[in-house]
């Protein structure tokens, strides 16, 4: 079981604030470090304003060594897919190769109405081309170009230029959708992600996306499957108690839906999760200044996992 923390920042915080986390997240042994990729905050004043996600994640490649760095997920209204793949080539070249894209349809209509940014009704066609688009020019042999016509993008004889340092960055699409989600996580990713799921849902979720992959003639096992779940745990109730609050969320809620409670109780949440076939869980951390945090569940919450 691989743990991964994964940070709101758009709720409020610095490019030092998240290089803090990232350090830590390094320094504690967990897989990952990823962020949201939003440009306002939700129900705070989000001070002292949003952080952009792959700039970010160019400056974290420099400062770190180890962790994968990526974006659960990314707005496919915010980039036109070329200068996406070029930036996440570069990222991933910047940081030897330990980039992922996670690539969404964009839901949050308020941030596209403050910052200028265009907010179509219908936009899984825009996402589908996009993976079509950054897939193909990622793949595209060094010394031949690419071209694309579609609905919504249209790419002429591009050199198809820069390559990542991977072979083949993995792509993570998530969501709770029944039909298109899964069929596109079939032909394109290498993670499906479940998000902030009812529990009770995510056996079906991952079934959905199996079946998608043997419709299309795919192995199931291809693809790592994952959920996130908000973290918040305490040495003992006191402490669960002072985290719970300094998120604006109640403990009794927390353990219900996250991953919360004493180290055993959060462990106990990973395992179960686990049985439905979670392979990794990210970490949703929300108050980014709490180091000891994560040092709890890497001293004690991960231990007790397999």
């Amino acid at each position: 079981m691989q743990l991964r923390i994964f940070t709101e920042p758009q709720q409020g915080a610095s490019y030092d604030d998240l290089l803090a986390v990232a350090k830590a997240t390094e320094e504690l042994g967990f897989d990952a470090f990823f962020r949201s990729d939003h440009y306002l905050a939700m129900g705070t004043d989000g001070l002292p304003g949003p952080t952009d996600a792959w700039t970010t994640l160019a400056g974290l490649a420099r400062e770190t060594s180890r962790i994968r760095l990526g974006t659960l997920v990314s707005s496919a209204t915010f980039r036109h897919p070329g200068v996406l793949a070029i930036q996440v080539a570069q990222v991933d070249q910047m940081s030897g190769g330990r980039v992922e894209l996670g690539l969404g349809t964009g839901w949050y209509e308020q941030e596209h109405a403050a910052y200028g940014i265009p907010f179509p009704a219908k936009r899984f066609g825009m996402l589908e081309e996009q993976l079509e688009v950054i897939t193909g020019l990622w793949h595209t042999p060094a010394g031949q170009t690419f071209s694309f016509t579609g609905e919504h993008y249209q790419l002429t004889d591009s050199p198809a230029l820069p390559k990542p340092a991977q072979p083949q960055v993995p792509v993570l699409v998530g969501g709770h959708g029944k039909r298109r989600t899964p069929a596109l996580a079939a032909r394109f990713a290498s993670e499906f992600n479940i998000a902030f799921p009812q529990l009770g849902d995510i056996p079906a979720g991952f079934a959905r996306v199996h079946q998608a992959c043997q419709d299309i003639g795919r192995d199931p096992a291809d693809l790592t499957y994952s959920v996130a779940l908000v973290a918040c745990v305490g040495a003992d109730e006191a402490e669960v108690g002072r985290r719970a609050a300094a998120i604006g969320r109640e403990p009794a809620e927390l353990r219900e839906n996250g991953v919360a409670g004493t180290p055993a109780e959060a462990a106990a949440r990973i395992r179960e999760v686990q049985e439905m076939g979670a392979e990794r869980v990210y970490l949703q951390i929300l108050d980014l200044a709490d180091l000891d945090h994560l040092d709890l569940i890497a001293r004690e919450v991960a231990p007790q996992l397999s």
